[in-house]
Formats: structure tokens, C-alpha cells, sequence
């Protein structure tokens, strides 16, 4: 098959004009929003509820061990093999950690919020992870970390090591 050549034949300049326009508007637009916070939409900031400050080290074999922080007994246990979201945000807070030299074994922030959201945080970095962006499956990787992390029966909640509640949360009497 021949290919068809238009030699001559140019882009109409009004369409291009017009589409040029048209971005520079959408730039100007956006600029004009942020700038003095006119039509965005603002979500309340929600409460944290109960968080925990955890310590994950790696093992050889690939397991991965986690602590509450101030506690030596392990709170959970992720076998090789599985948890690859849970994992990939755990390797990802640690090496901006490493990137920024802060102290490579220092906790976690795990945060359950009253909206219901989950946050991963390091408090180092600052640098925080919303697990529900994800998905519920990898959010629910991080539900079931929390709950098993969660203090256990016969301990002070509110003093439970690396569990933290705020005046907000419920208090057993």
C-alpha cells in the first residue's frame, strides 16, 4: 500500500490557539483555586483514636518480626512469602529513613483514626502512608497488624508499651 503524503496541508491555527487557551485557562484556574483556597473541597481532619509504635526488624529468612516499642516480647510475626503491600510500605518508610540517615531502629507510627482510616507514619521523616488509599485488601493487612499489636489482655491500655490513646478515645473504667 502507498502511504498517503499531505504535503501543504497545516493544522488549522484557531484550533491551536483555542487548545493553547484552554490549558493556559485550566493553569491559571487551578493557580487561582490553590492560591486562595476558593472551590477545593476540604475534608475534616479526623482524630487519632489509638496508635502504636512499632519496631519491624527483617529477618534472614525473610520473615519479618515486630515489636512494640519499650518491649522485648514479639507482638506478631509476618512469615516469608506473604504480606507484599505491608512489606513494600514498611521497605519504602525505611529507606527514606536510610536516604535521610535517621536511626534505623526506631518505631513505626501505626494510627487508627475515628474515621476509620489507617495510617503507617515515621515520625522521623514524617513522612506518612493512608493504607486506605490502596485498596481494602492492603487495608486490611494493616487492620489485622493493629488489631494483633493491640494490647493484651491484662495490660493497662494506657500504658501498654508503644500503645498511646488520646483524650478522645474511650477508656475502660
Amino acid at each position: 500500500m502507498a502511504g498517503h503524503h499531505h504535503h501543504g496541508e497545516r493544522f488549522p491555527r484557531a484550533t491551536l490557539w483555542s487548545a493553547a487557551a484552554l490549558v493556559l485557562f485550566s493553569v491559571v484556574a487551578v493557580a487561582v483555586a490553590h492560591g486562595t483556597q476558593r472551590g477545593l473541597s476540604h475534608m475534616p481532619a479526623s482524630a487519632v483514636v489509638e496508635s502504636r509504635d512499632l519496631r519491624f526488624e527483617d529477618r534472614a529468612e525473610g520473615t519479618i518480626v515486630i515489636y512494640r516499642d519499650g518491649e522485648s516480647r514479639l507482638a506478631e510475626v509476618l512469615p516469608a512469602g506473604g504480606n507484599g503491600f505491608l512489606r513494600g510500605v514498611l521497605r519504602g518508610l525505611a529507606r527514606e529513613r536510610r536516604r535521610q540517615e535517621g536511626a534505623a531502629h526506631a518505631p513505626f507510627r501505626l494510627s487508627r483514626y475515628a474515621d476509620g482510616r489507617l495510617t503507617v507514619a515515621d515520625p522521623i521523616t514524617g513522612r506518612s502512608v493512608d493504607v486506605a488509599a490502596f485498596g481494602p485488601d492492603n487495608y486490611g493487612a494493616f487492620a489485622r497488624l493493629f488489631a494483633a499489636t493491640g494490647p493484651r489482655p491484662g495490660d493497662d491500655a494506657a500504658l501498654a508499651g508503644g500503645a498511646v490513646r488520646t483524650p478522645s478515645a474511650p477508656r475502660a473504667n
